[in-house]
């Protein structure tokens, strides 16, 4: 009656796991017991599979052509290798898969991990092709990296023992294996890539307490029983904060969005941006950091990591794929693809060499660009062509509610390429317009929308307007000196409108070295777009037309009374913006749409001037 009420301490000094395969006993100088681990275990899952052991697995294989437990490696062949039964089965792994031991005593032990490769062949047919690379961690240390079972073992079919010693000092053995993004996806059928383990034992370096140290079974299961709960617990909170399942709630949100675009897995982002380095961060945004990246064929790319714990943050992920994976323009952004991988979510653009526009215009003076009149030109007509897309060629009409310099993107020939559409609307053509609650830049809004809410294409071409007159002055719209002071460029322009003097407006930086003429047509539809009745803003294809000189410009009426002092004090104040430091001036961003508060999402999350978020100031 004693033997029953007490378990063998020694049993709680090893662990032995026939992993994804049934209970087996393996006969030798010591008959040695192996647990069976034949329960399923779906993706992102822990599960405890006995007192004192358990498992967890991360992942899911999105694409499986195999059998039905797609967790389970099974080879139903016959293997020449010794005990057998403990590699015809193989716990499989996407991403992650991490085996836990409990209540194990203190000290050394010696892990022994056993693998078998039967899932490719030694041909050479198709099936040899294959190749399986991973990692292995040990109590946190990677002890194998980038680990392919046919070559240590030499051939396939073939077992291999890999021993490690590993110590145990607060009663937990870890042992992890992790799919190194290498290899092959698909060969011979897709989803057999990931870390594979046939078996798992792990033994004392040490003589373990005599009979007289015995644990009741009593005592062995409350203190399982409790480690368990904690376990489950803390999954719980984790779970209850958002920081597990997260991508199933993406998943849902994407199912009605028509992707027309790639999918990366995390592993090929890690790589490509070199875990993430941060010699390679390019910018820090509301949503999270950006990272230079290049893929293994050579293509650069532009990372934008979201943070999964914000719901704005999943919200723009959303609205930004669904609406830039269905808009293909020379003068709009690429989207390479997304990345949807538990906590992780990440969009992948295209890289623009030359950052945005308002770091170029009035970034810092080490980033700025020597921007002459041609190309700044060249940069108005791209965004107007671009917008006309949005607003009247596209099969979906958008609205993109946050026009401004920061979301203009420059390539390496300085072409611009209108960015982030997660504030973006679409506009049905059969409504007059959008009713929403307001999100935007301030300065950059116009006032029918600021104002009621009212939203239509025309709040898109007041925005170009704005943004057109900051091309030409090299200016930033809005500027704060002070907390009464405030002065608006198109106040500016308006006034030397209504004096005649709009070239008192020009970017001092181009001297004399522009066509007077194309600036003055320029400027002056600027101000067409800026005007306070949008029913008499132009569409933005009669823009194109206009700045390209194939139509007219209508003649704006301004005030001829408009006070000299009151020019004199705005052109003394903008004047005074060449040359002076940092914080004086300030771009406000309003976002009152839902739970949105506090900002818009912008390009400079992707190309920021400052990580400071003070982009916005003047020229130094």
């Amino acid at each position: 009656m004693a033997t029953n009420l007490l378990l063998s301490v020694v049993a709680l000094y090893s662990l032995h796991i026939n992993c994804g395969g049934k209970e087996v006993t393996v006969f030798g100088e010591k008959n040695t017991t192996f647990n069976g681990d034949t329960d399923w275990a779906g993706p992102s899952s822990f599960r405890k599979t006995s007192p004192n052991w358990a498992l967890s697995s991360t992942g899911n294989f999105i694409e499986d052509d195999r059998r039905e437990k797609p967790f389970i490696q099974t080879n139903n062949s016959m293997l020449s290798m010794a005990n057998p039964k403990l590699y015809t089965e193989a716990r499989l792994s996407p991403i992650s898969l991490t085996y836990y031991g409990f209540c194990l005593g203190y000290g050394n032990y010696t892990v022994k991990l056993h693998f078998a490769e039967t899932e490719f062949t030694n041909n050479k047919s198709y099936r040899s092709l294959g190749r399986r690379i991973f990692d292995v961690y040990i109590q946190g240390i990677q002890r194998l990296k980038d680990f392919n079972i046919a070559d240590e073992a030499g051939g396939v079919g073939k077992a291999v023992t890999k021993n490690f010693n590993a110590s145990v000092t607060s009663g937990t053995l870890e042992i992890r294996f992790y799919w190194a993004g290498k290899g092959t996806m698909a060969i011979p059928l897709r989803g057999v890539y990931g870390p594979l383990i046939s078996a798992i034992s792990v033994d004392p370096n040490f003589v373990p307490p005599s009979g007289g140290s015995s644990i009741s079974v009593g005592a062995v299961v409350g203190i399982v029983a409790g480690g368990v709960f904690i376990i489950l617990l803390i999954f719980g909170i984790l779970w209850r904060r958002g920081l597990l399942g997260q991508q199933n709630t993406l998943e849902d949100d994407l199912k009605g969005v028509d992707l027309q675009t790639g999918r990366f897995s995390f592993r090929q982002l890690k790589d490509a941006t070199n875990n993430f380095d941060k010699a390679n961060k390019i910018g820090e945004g509301g949503f999270g950091s950006v990272y230079k990246g290049i893929l293994s064929d050579g293509t650069v790319i532009a990372v934008k990591q979201l943070s999964s714990k914000s719901k704005q943050g999943n919200r723009e992920f959303v609205n930004e794929i669904g609406m830039i994976s269905a808009l293909q323009h020379p003068h709009l952004v690429k989207l390479h693809g997304c990345c949807i991988e538990g906590n992780q979510l990440l969009l992948v653009y295209e890289y623009m060499e030359n950052n945005n526009l308002a770091r170029a215009l009035f970034g810092p003076e080490e980033s700025q660009l020597k921007l002459d009149w041609p190309t700044r030109h060249k940069i108005c007509v791209g965004i107007a062509r671009g917008l006309a897309y949005l607003h009247e060629e596209s099969r979906l009409k958008v609205v993109h509610r946050d026009i401004k310099a920061t979301n203009v993107l420059l390539d390496k020939n300085l072409t611009p390429k209108i960015s982030d559409f997660g504030l973006a609307k679409l506009d049905e053509e059969d409504n007059t317009h959008i009713s929403t609650r307001i999100a935007g830049t301030y300065g950059y809004m116009a006032p029918e929308y600021a104002m009621r809410g009212y939203l239509t294409d025309k709040a898109d071409v007041y925005s170009f307007g704005i943004l057109v007159l900051e091309i030409a002055s090299g200016r930033n719209n809005t500027t704060y000196r002070g907390k009464e002071n405030s002065f608006y460029l198109l106040d500016w322009a308006q006034l030397l409108k209504g004096q005649g003097n709009l070239l008192d407006l020009v970017d001092p930086r181009l001297s004399s070295d522009f066509n007077k003429e194309e600036m003055m047509l320029t400027i002056n539809v600027a101000l067409l777009c800026c005007n306070v009745t949008s029913t008499v803003r132009p569409t933005m294809s009669s823009v194109v037309s206009m700045l390209e000189g194939r139509a007219a410009v209508q003649e704006l009426v301004s005030d001829p009374n408009a006070s000299t002092k009151e020019i004199e004090a705005m052109r003394k104040h903008f004047e005074s913006g060449f040359g002076r430091k940092t914080g004086e001036s300030q771009t406000q961003t309003a976002s009152t749409e839902g739970p949105w508060t506090g900002s818009s999402t912008s390009a400079h999350d992707l190309y920021p001037v400052k990580p400071d978020s003070t982009y916005w100031d003047n020229r130094k």
